[in-house]
């Protein structure tokens, strides 16, 4: 029996790429699934309650158990409702993937309030406001006695942690958001028997990632490192009640998976017998190893955008963000 037979779990952003993958996944191994997705495009606009439908098909079809959920995790009382309707479907929730995600690319000077706090709301604010209504179901389970495993799975990105993208303001500041939560909530659920851990994926085909230089192509024969069930497995030991650790961010692309650090101080300059002058900082400063953002972005998309070198970078992300 897979230890994921006959436990709940939610997933959020389940109608499509990565979440949908997630989801078709969990239901194979016995999980009960409640398949979240209002069905927006990629920015957050519109809505088909058709989307979690069909994949609530799929895996009925397949023998599985599964419900569809249209709420939006940025609403505040659709996420207490998605909790509650795991509960009231299944008998409980043991675990929720927070997956949900929109885009919205442009450069600071265009970038619109209104496309900074939706794709925030939905990524950021989403994890959070399903977070919180499951926590305080899983308070009041462990309060009248309940013991059982539970887990949170967050999603974020490679965006905001190690090779932030230009135009992506709102997307990788609400990723790098997620990733704090994750810490955060490890720490506070561990006494509630929660573990809560976090998924980068790198490299996945999905619709938003349509575009990107070298995404859209697919191997002709073997596994296809770019498909969005490679992430899957990943996420089924992390919201399964095996899983040995928490407070973790694993970044994944293809088969490889890396533990990933965060921000981490490095080397330092000091002053003995008072204050710095700026000159002083100047100086001491310049001898430190610091990071070049377009080399840590050349390094990081290598694969894409091969050896173009500083120049052609800027050039390159200059032409796409001076976009009308």
């Amino acid at each position: 029996m897979s230890s994921l037979e006959g436990r709940t779990v939610l997933v959020t952003g389940a109608g499509r790429g990565i979440g949908r993958a997630e989801a078709l996944h969990l239901a194979s191994l016995g999980a009960n699934v409640v398949v979240n997705d209002p069905g927006v495009g990629v920015d957050g606009r519109g809505g088909d309650a058709g989307v979690a439908q069909a994949v609530v098909e799929e895996i009925t079809a397949a023998g599985g158990s599964a419900v569809a959920d249209h709420g939006s995790v940025a609403d505040w009382d659709d996420a207490e409702r998605m909790v509650a309707r795991a509960v009231a479907e299944f008998g409980d929730l043991h675990a929720v993937v927070n997956n949900a995600a929109t885009e919205v690319n442009k450069g600071l000077e265009r970038l619109e309030e209104a496309e900074f706090d939706d794709v925030v709301a939905v990524k950021l604010k989403g994890a959070f406001a399903v977070s919180r209504w499951a926590a305080a179901h899983w308070r009041r389970a462990w309060d009248a006695g309940e013991r059982t495993p539970r887990a949170i799975v967050n999603t974020a990105s490679g965006s905001g942690l190690y090779n932030s993208l230009p135009g992506q303001s709102n997307y990788a500041a609400a990723n790098a958001g997620v990733a704090a939560l994750t810490t955060v909530h490890a720490l506070e659920l561990g006494r509630l028997g929660v573990r809560v851990n976090c998924v980068a994926p790198s490299m996945v085909r999905t619709r938003l990632t349509h575009g990107v230089p070298g995404m859209d192509e697919a191997p002709a024969d073997g596994p296809d490192p770019k498909d969005p069930a490679m992430v899957a497995p990943l996420v089924s030991y992390l919201a399964g009640p095996d899983c040995a650790f928490t407070g973790q961010v694993l970044s994944i692309r293809g088969t490889t998976v890396l533990a990933s650090n965060g921000w981490s101080l490095g080397e330092h300059v000091t002053k003995e017998g008072g204050p710095w002058t700026a000159a002083e900082l100047g100086d001491a400063l310049a001898g430190l190893p610091l990071e070049d953002p377009f080399d840590k972005l050349a390094a990081a998309l290598g694969a894409a955008l091969g050896t173009q070198g500083r120049e052609a970078i800027e050039a390159m992300i200059a032409a796409e963000l001076d976009k009308a």
